[in-house]
């Protein structure tokens, strides 16, 4: 049976997923950037860039694993970009030039909605105005058997949390402290319940932990 996936979710030790105050020159928020610091110094990370390069250890490993068997992805509005309310001219397309890495349907959660938006590579962009449940549906129909990933932020993961939707939640904790943002486990209301840990790995720059359903 296909799966909701969370992959490659860098964290910060006291438990951000992104800094304050997002921009478009902070996608992350303020400081956010180092979150992802470790996924950049990889092979696949360098080839997301059309670089060369990089290693291939154990963080490589966890970061190619989240292509694995995913057949459409979720995302959250602030995800997208950092435009608020309406969607103005409509230039905007992500922050990921004309080539996005997913290659496949992306459901955009908003309130405000806007025509599909095909880019090349083979990712599409659908934007979703009829909640998160609509948008899973929306998902797995275009995954056509294979998984759906959840490709962020916080406050989409935690909507899906709460609905106890999420069948697996990979999170990359990095030894850095943010201070302030959005924090992952804050308003579960009890969503995180029911999942146990496992796998729980290091590399020098990254603590990896797989958590996943537990069982009935």
């Amino acid at each position: 049976m296909p799966k909701l996936r969370v992959h490659n979710l860098a964290i910060s030790l006291d438990g951000y997923a992104a800094g304050q105050d997002q921009s478009a020159d902070n996608p992350l928020g303020v400081g956010g950037e180092r979150l992802h610091e470790w996924v950049f110094a990889t092979r696949t990370g360098r080839r997301m860039l059309g670089e060369d390069g990089g290693d291939e250890g154990l963080d490589d490993a966890f970061l190619a694993r989240g292509d694995d068997g995913i057949g459409a992805t979720i995302m959250g509005r602030h995800m997208f970009g950092p435009i608020r309310g309406g969607w103005g001219d409509g230039e905007w397309t992500g922050w990921w030039g004309d080539n996005p890495p997913y290659h496949h349907d992306t459901f955009v959660l908003t309130h405000h909605p806007r025509p599909s938006v095909e880019m090349a590579g083979g990712t599409t962009f659908h934007f979703v105005t009829d909640g998160i449940e609509a948008a899973l549906e929306r998902a797995f129909d275009a995954a056509a058997g294979l998984d759906v990933r959840i490709g962020g932020g916080a406050d989409t993961i935690q909507q899906y949390l709460r609905a106890g939707l999420i069948d697996e939640l990979h999170l990359a904790i990095v030894p850095i402290l943010l201070g302030s943002g959005e924090r992952l486990f804050d308003r579960l209301d009890g969503g995180a319940n029911g999942y146990e840990c496992a796998e729980l790995v290091s590399s020098p720059a990254v603590t990896h932990v797989r958590l996943v359903r537990s069982p009935d």
